[in-house]
């Protein structure tokens, strides 16, 4: 290689092969391995849910880990096109795209607003549970930890109520797994009874229930099985690129061209001046 002062110099071939250091794959000619495991010895002895785990954290997940988090994963991957995500991969679909920019373009949206709940209820979650660490009752640590994220990070308690849904069928389904995992000593149940005290609390004085939904219950099961908070988004990435994919491919199949949010024909409010002419203008 030559140098800016015009001599030359061989470079160093393990600065090169350390560009790069990773410790989840292990790969040489004719050999896969993902944190030490044969690739061959894998396909037919795990599943998917194993394979996330494997990859994210370094070790195969016990039967009753795997299970929890398939059920967190199966749980999240669609909405409907009223969804944000999915309708974005629907309409860019008619725009031309292929299913990986219409992919890829939905999951750019799964930001704080839409995706983003489910790692900020763990955080929540694991907020409360060092106030219990503290020393602090259950109801007490629910109350503080309540008070102290809306006054530090919004008025909004991630993970509880919904838009559409009175009372989030996934919710209950998922938060029951969980309570079930703990009662055989798979998992402690801290987060789940968490999860119950904060729906308890919520509902306090209201017209109406603050059920947990989709978001708090998938955070019980991240938090339970010790998943970094923002894994939590990522994994749920991971699961609504499903839907994602599946919705992508049904508009591709039945066709149509720039199918924009609103419907052929429907125009939208405008609520800007009236009407007027240009002024005259001297460009001299």
């Amino acid at each position: 290689m030559t140098q800016s002062d015009g001599t030359s110099q061989e470079l160093d071939p393990r600065l090169a092969q350390q560009w790069w250091r990773t410790g989840i794959i292990d790969m040489q000619p004719g050999e896969i391995r993902y944190r030490g495991y044969p690739i061959e010895e894998l396909i037919g002895q795990v599943n998917f849910a194993d394979m996330v785990w494997l990859m994210t954290r370094g070790e195969l997940p016990s039967r009753a880990q795997s299970t929890l988090l398939e059920a967190a994963l199966v749980s999240a991957v669609d909405h409907g096109p009223q969804a944000p995500s999915i309708a974005i991969a629907r309409m860019a679909m008619t725009c031309g795209s292929n299913l990986n920019n219409a992919m890829s373009s939905a999951v750019n949206v799964l930001d704080d607003v839409h995706g983003g709940a489910g790692e900020q209820a763990v955080e929540l979650y694991r907020l409360i549970h060092a106030h219990q660490e503290a020393g602090s009752t259950l109801e007490d640590a629910v109350g503080d930890g309540i008070a102290e994220w809306q006054r530090t990070r919004s008025k909004h308690i991630p993970g509880f109520g919904h838009r559409f849904h009175p009372v989030d069928p996934r919710g209950p389904r998922l938060l029951g797994l969980v309570e079930e995992a703990a009662e055989h000593g798979e998992v402690g149940g801290h987060f789940a009874a968490i999860a119950r005290e904060i729906e308890r609390q919520l509902g306090v004085e209201k017209p109406r229930p603050i059920p947990l939904n989709i978001d708090g219950a998938t955070a019980v099961i991240y938090a339970e099985l010790d998943f970094p908070a923002p894994l939590a988004r990522g994994l749920f990435c991971l699961s609504r690129s499903v839907g994602i994919l599946a919705h992508a491919w049904e508009q591709k199949c039945q066709g149509g061209r720039n199918k924009g949010p609103i419907p052929k024909g429907w125009l939208w409010p405008y609520d800007g001046p009236a009407q007027r002419s240009v002024p005259e203008r001297d460009f001299r």
